[in-house]
C-alpha cells in the first residue's frame, strides 16, 4: 500500500476497533484507539503487496492483541470466572465469548480450513461486515456465506463441548 492509503486505513481500523470494543466487557483496559496502535506495532511497518493483505494482517494482529490481553487478565485463575458462552453468531457486536476458548478453536479451525479462519478473524476481530470480509478474502457472498456457516457451526461445536 502506498503512504497515502495510511491515513484512510487507519481511520478504518479505528473505526473497526471502536465498533469491536463497544462490545468488550466494562473495565477493559484497552480502548479502540489502542488496539489500533497495539496492531500498527504488531505489523512492524511491513510492506504489504494489497489491502486485503494489510487487512488479514491487522485482523490477526488485532485478535492477538485481545486474547493475549485476556490471558493476561485471567492467568493465575485457571479460567475461575471465565465462562463458555453458546456461539450463535460471531458479529463483532456479538455475546461476550470466552477469547482464550475462542482462539484456541479458531487455531484448530485454521488447520482445517484457513479461509474459514480468516473469515472468523476479520468478522470477529476487526469488526468488517459479512460482505466487506467476503471482498477482502476474494470471495463472493454465495462462498463467503457458505464459509461462515461452516465456522459457526464449527466453532459452536468446540465451545460447547466446553
Amino acid at each position: 500500500m502506498s503512504p497515502p492509503d495510511l491515513p484512510q486505513v487507519y481511520a478504518e481500523l479505528r473505526r473497526l476497533a471502536a465498533v469491536k470494543m463497544a462490545h468488550e466487557p466494562d473495565g477493559h483496559t484497552l480502548d479502540a484507539t489502542a488496539l489500533v496502535h497495539e496492531a500498527f506495532l504488531k505489523l512492524g511497518g511491513e510492506s504489504f503487496a494489497s489491502r486485503t493483505a494489510f487487512f488479514r494482517a491487522a485482523a490477526e494482529a488485532m485478535r492477538r492483541i485481545l486474547v493475549d490481553h485476556a490471558r493476561a487478565k485471567h492467568a493465575g485463575k485457571r479460567g475461575g470466572d471465565l465462562t463458555r458462552v453458546p456461539l450463535a453468531d460471531l458479529p463483532a457486536g456479538g455475546p461476550a465469548v470466552d477469547l482464550v476458548a475462542l482462539d484456541d478453536a479458531l487455531t484448530e479451525l485454521e488447520a482445517h480450513d484457513p479461509t474459514a479462519a480468516a473469515l472468523v478473524k476479520l468478522r470477529y476481530f476487526s469488526g468488517f461486515t459479512h460482505a466487506d470480509a467476503a471482498d477482502v478474502l476474494g470471495l463472493t457472498r454465495r462462498q463467503a456465506d457458505g464459509v461462515w456457516a461452516l465456522a459457526r457451526a464449527w466453532l459452536f461445536r468446540r465451545l460447547s463441548d466446553g
